[in-house]
C-alpha cells in the first residue's frame, strides 16, 4: 500500500555542478525536494519505487545499485539508486543507465543519505497511455508492504520565449492546474489530465504523475505543495503526499 509520496522536478540543473555558478537559483528546488525526501523517510515504508520519465514508453525497470551520470554535462557527477548494499546489479537486470530524471532522484537520494529501505527505480515515457500508467500505479501498489514513491517529472517547457520549447500561451494554465492537483492529491485531475497537450508543451512529468495517481488510489493521501515556479521557462513543481 502507498503510504507516502514526494514529487520532484527533475532538471539536471538541481545537480549544482551542472548548474555551477547558477546553482544558487535553485536553492529553494533543492530545500523543496529534501523536505519531501524527509517526510518519505518519516513515513518508515519497506520499499522506495523512485518513478521519473524514461527514454521509451516503458516502464523501464531499474534496479538497486543501477548507475547514472551527469557526463554528458560536462562534470564528472555519477550516481546510484540506492546504496546498492555495495554490491553490482545485475548486468542483465540493470535496465541500461540511469536516465537523466531517475538519475536526478539517485542525487537526491545520496544527498539525503538515504538507506535501509530497498530502492527501485521504473522509467515512463511520453508514450505511455494513461490508462497503462494508472495500471502500473495499481500494479505497484498492491505488491505487499509499504510502498513510498518519489516521483520525478518536470511541467511544461514552454513558459517563456528562451524556454525550451518556445513560449506556448497554453503552457501556463496547465502548469497551474498540475500544481493544483499535485498540491491537493486530486487523482482524477491527474488521470484525467490531455496526453496530447502534455506532449506538446514537453511535460516530462504527465506519465509519472499519473502512475503516482495509480497508485494512490485508496489509501487517501494528503497533499502539499512545497514549491511552484519555472525559473527557466520550465515548469518545477515539488509536492508530498502522506
Amino acid at each position: 500500500m502507498l503510504v507516502a509520496a514526494a514529487v520532484c522536478p527533475c532538471p539536471p540543473l538541481l545537480v549544482p555542478e551542472v548548474a555551477a555558478g547558477a546553482a544558487p537559483e535553485l536553492d529553494a528546488a533543492r530545500a523543496a525536494c529534501a523536505e519531501a525526501l524527509g517526510v518519505l523517510a518519516a513515513a518508515r515504508p519497506d520499499r522506495l519505487l523512485v518513478v521519473g520519465p524514461g527514454d521509451s514508453a516503458g516502464p523501464e525497470v531499474h534496479p538497486q545499485g543501477a548507475r547514472g551520470s551527469f557526463r554528458g554535462f560536462g562534470v564528472e557527477v555519477d550516481v546510484r539508486l540506492g546504496h546498492g548494499h555495495g554490491a553490482e546489479p545485475e548486468p542483465e537486470r540493470t535496465g541500461g543507465e540511469l536516465p537523466y530524471g531517475l538519475a536526478v532522484g539517485a542525487w537526491l537520494l545520496g544527498r539525503a543519505a538515504w538507506s535501509g529501505v530497498p530502492v527501485e527505480g521504473v522509467g515512463v515515457g511520453e508514450d505511455l497511455p494513461a490508462e497503462r500508467c494508472a495500471a502500473l500505479g495499481r500494479d505497484v501498489a498492491a505488491d505487499a508492504g509499504r510502498l513510498a514513491m518519489l516521483v520525478m517529472g518536470d511541467a511544461s517547457a514552454c513558459r517563456t520565449l528562451k524556454a525550451p520549447g518556445y513560449l506556448d500561451e497554453r503552457a501556463a494554465p496547465f502548469d497551474a492546474e498540475a500544481g493544483r492537483a499535485l498540491g491537493a492529491a486530486d487523482l482524477a485531475a491527474l488521470a484525467a489530465m490531455d496526453v496530447v497537450l502534455a506532449r506538446e508543451l514537453k511535460v516530462s512529468g504527465r506519465a509519472p504523475w499519473q502512475v503516482l495517481a495509480g497508485a494512490a488510489e485508496g489509501a487517501e493521501l494528503t497533499g502539499t505543495l512545497l514549491y511552484e515556479d519555472a525559473p527557466y521557462g520550465v515548469g518545477y513543481v515539488a509536492a508530498t503526499w502522506s
